[in-house]
Order: structure tokens, then sequence, then C-alpha cells
């Protein structure tokens, strides 16, 4: 069973409209459907806070939603993980290049351009992501926050609702034009980085996220440092949201010769170290 498999199976057992478990959730019917047609995948539970409404108004048990959405995702992941990653939409790239601070703008157009999805585009693209979702998620339950972004971008507050939660659903690599300009492009000021260093600076709206710009250093590890697989795989949040810390030392005292290991090898592991198959008593 998956997620759309359940919500259709319920609906029509208590007899509901896809409208009404829409209006429950607080989104669009069109999301909904969507979501039933296997049109959209389903969202991250850690991204999203639908399947604690869906599943209170289809009087399912805790969880129960968030569990198959998971195992969804997750095999959604290792289907697609090997395959090779294209170029940013040239929407949202452009839309990311018009908010470089104008000093920079034509040296990021050009290396961004001669170096398609390259390194520096990914983490700058990252970075704007990560700081735009921390917000959308510490203000997704504030109806005043949502409503005021909804009049800056023409959308209602349910139409908002569902942008902000496919925001928090989406990564670099499916970041689509709607995104930015909806949501991204309301909350983003400007921003800038510093080529020798690679610190950035981010400065958000603000109307819409008052306080101080936000700063990154980005600091070159030595040859004792962490894997780049591990350190990439801790800072996804579809693989490694829950990982603890005494697991991620034993991660770390992983080593290896020639090949690199990559952040999917790091989740493979963690699962081993986790299945009581694996070990016995001492």
């Amino acid at each position: 069973m998956d997620v759309c498999s359940v919500i259709k199976t319920r609906l029509q057992e208590l007899g509901f409209e896809q409208k009404e478990l829409a209006s429950a959730a607080g989104v669009t019917e069109s999301y909904i459907s969507q979501l039933l047609t296997g049109k959209k995948l389903p969202p991250a539970p850690d991204r999203t806070d639908i399947y604690e409404k869906m599943g209170k108004f289809l009087k399912l048990s805790n969880d129960e939603l968030a569990t198959l959405a998971r195992s969804q995702r997750l095999d959604q992941l290792r289907r697609s993980f090997e395959e090779p990653q294209g170029a940013l939409l040239k929407e949202a790239r452009e839309l990311i290049l018009q908010k470089c601070v104008p000093a920079r703008q034509q040296q990021m157009r050009e290396i961004f351009e001669r170096q398609p999805f390259g390194e520096l585009e990914r983490l700058v693209t990252r970075k704007l992501l990560d700081v735009i979702s921390q917000v959308a998620r510490a203000e997704l339950d504030n109806e005043g926050w949502l409503n005021e972004v909804a009049q800056l971008s023409g959308k209602s507050y349910e139409q908002m609702r569902v942008i902000i939660l496919e925001f928090l659903d989406t990564d670099i690599f499916n970041i689509s034009s709607a995104d930015c300009i909806s949501f991204l492009s309301p909350l983003l000021a400007r921003w800038d980085i510093d080529l020798f260093t690679f610190d950035m600076e981010i400065v958000l709206n603000e109307r819409l996220v008052p306080g101080q710009p936000r700063k990154f250093a980005f600091i070159e590890r030595d040859v004792d440092g962490d894997e780049p697989g591990l350190t990439a795989f801790i800072a996804d949040i579809a693989l490694g949201a829950d990982v603890k810390a005494d697991e991620i030392e034993i991660l770390r005292r992983l080593r290896f010769k020639g090949k690199r290991p990559n952040a999917m090898f790091y989740y493979r592991v963690l699962q081993t170290l986790r299945d009581p198959v694996h070990f016995q008593d001492a």
C-alpha cells in the first residue's frame, strides 16, 4: 500500500470528497488531486504538516501516512540516486542571478553559464534554499504571515500553503521556476559571495523576515577532516535527518583507499548498523 491508495480508500469508506480533505489539510483541491493521481511524489514527512492534518481528518492511526510516505520516497530515491542530474531550469537560474548583488552579478553569470550546475552554482543554490526553507518551516502555521506572502505573490492563502509545502519538499536538483517566482523571490532580497573565501551573505526581505543578514563561512578542512560523502550525508535531510552523534562517530572512523564513498553509501551502512540481524549479544 502507498499513500495514495490509503487516502483513496479512506475517502471512500468515510464518504468524503477530495475538496473536504483539501480544506482540512489547508491546501488546494488541485494539490490533493495531483497527489492522489501520482503526479506529485508524497512530500517528505519531516518537511510538512500535511500528514498530521490528513491523518486526523481520515481517522488514521498516528504516523501511518508519514511512514508510508517515507518508505515511498526512499524507494524513489534509490531508483534515481545514480541518474545524472541536469542543469537548473533557465528561469530558476535567472531569478537567482538577478538577486545577486549588482557588483558581482555579471561575474557569477559567466561562471554559471560556463559551468552549468557546477560546484559554485550548487553551493549558492543549496545555501539559498536552506535559508529560505528554515524561514518557511518556522512560519508554516502563521496564518497572518502566510497571508502577507500570498498578497505579495498574488495568491490565495491555500495556494500559498501548497507553494510552501512544495518548496519545503524541493532540493537543488528539482527546484522549479514556480518555486522561485512564488516564494523564493518575495523572501530573498539579495545575496553575495566572496569568490576567494566562498563566504556568503544572504539578505532577506525585512518586511517578511526582519533581522540581520545571514552570513556563512566555508572553511577548508585539513586532510584528516570528514569524507565529503559523509558531510553530504549528514547535510541531506532525506538521508541523514535522524542520524545520532554516536552513529556519526562510527561512520567517521571508516577508512578507504582509492574510491571515495558517496552519501548513499553512508545511508546504507547506517541501515546495516541499525539492523539487529547483523549483530549478536556480547
